[in-house]
């Protein structure tokens, strides 16, 4: 058996200051009779932060890889509410079966996976995920794919925003506004598709940058993520990139070269849906229709 790698950490901004593994193991469109087996590669390579969602349909793959390796409620787990289930009523009952499906007594983060403002139930929906914290049935209470916007409506309605925002992030689409709001009110920053699905990484400052270091393009654009203070969840089904892609912090780039890749961004380069049209109500039937389960 080789050495498990390990991720670098970060103190989020909450109550309690609680610490996350910056690089995690996503699980969007691993196929659930597929997950057990990937989520238990990837906790034996030395990865203690898995990030799942009711809307992936494998938290229950997810729950049975922590139990036959023995690490439930010894990792850092994170899932997300479905878009059909928002509503403050309707959060309390979907987070039970999450945590029953993850066999967890406490999730460690909890995240409203789109604002959907045209439907407008996000602020209650954000009310019961503070309710959850507060009983101690999750430890973070977070959002995904929110603007400053709607960041705003929560902190103007409760008084408190999240702790963590997880949104599109890559290098040709690395949204600058949103993270500058949430860098000037302590918001951590998680990127999904942290790669943007391998198109980004034929980039020339991503190349050359590979070359003087020695290494590979997807590791540049995770360095370039960790270095700058976000948290990421790339993904993969193979062990071998599972641990470049943990391995990934073991260098520094340039600032120089920090800077290249920021200059990447334009706003084309969006590979995801807009959260402020985004209604896909998430419900399997919906997913398969689209080829994410």
């Amino acid at each position: 058996m080789t050495t498990a790698l390990t991720s670098p950490e970060l103190t989020l901004n909450d109550k309690a200051h609680t610490v996350i593994p910056q690089i995690g193991f996503g699980t969007f469109q691993i196929p659930a009779d597929q997950t057990q087996r990937a989520v238990e590669e990837a906790l034996e390579i030395g990865y203690r932060h898995i990030d799942t969602a009711a809307a992936y349909y494998n938290e229950e793959a997810v729950g049975a890889a922590l139990k036959a390796t023995g690490m439930a409620g010894k990792v850092f787990v994170a899932t997300k509410l479905r878009n059909c289930d928002q509503g403050y009523d309707q959060t309390l009952i979907a987070f039970e079966e999450s945590r029953r499906k993850l066999g967890l007594d406490v999730v460690d983060m909890y995240l409203i996976h789109w604002p959907m403002p045209r439907i407008d139930a996000y602020r209650q929906t954000w009310r019961a995920l503070l309710k959850l914290r507060e009983e101690g049935a999750i430890r973070v209470a977070g959002v995904s794919n929110f603007l400053p916007e709607h960041l705003e409506a929560l902190r103007e309605d409760s008084g408190e925003l999240p702790a963590v925002n997880q949104i599109e992030n890559h290098p040709r689409y690395s949204q600058p506004a949103t993270r500058a709001y949430c860098a000037e009110h302590g918001v951590a920053v998680e990127a999904w598709s942290p790669l943007g699905h391998g198109g980004d990484m034929s980039a020339e400052p991503i190349v050359a940058a590979a070359e003087a270091h020695g290494v590979t393009p997807a590791e540049v654009v995770l360095r370039w993520h960790t270095q700058s203070g976000r948290i990421i969840i790339p993904k993969s089904k193979h062990p071998d990139r599972m641990r470049q892609n943990l391995a990934s912090a073991g260098f520094d780039l340039t600032a120089a070269e920090l800077a290249a890749i920021d200059a990447l961004d334009a706003p084309e380069g969006r590979i995801g849906a807009d959260p402020v049209t985004y209604v896909q109500s998430q419900s399997w039937a919906d997913q398969k229709a689209r080829g994410n389960v």
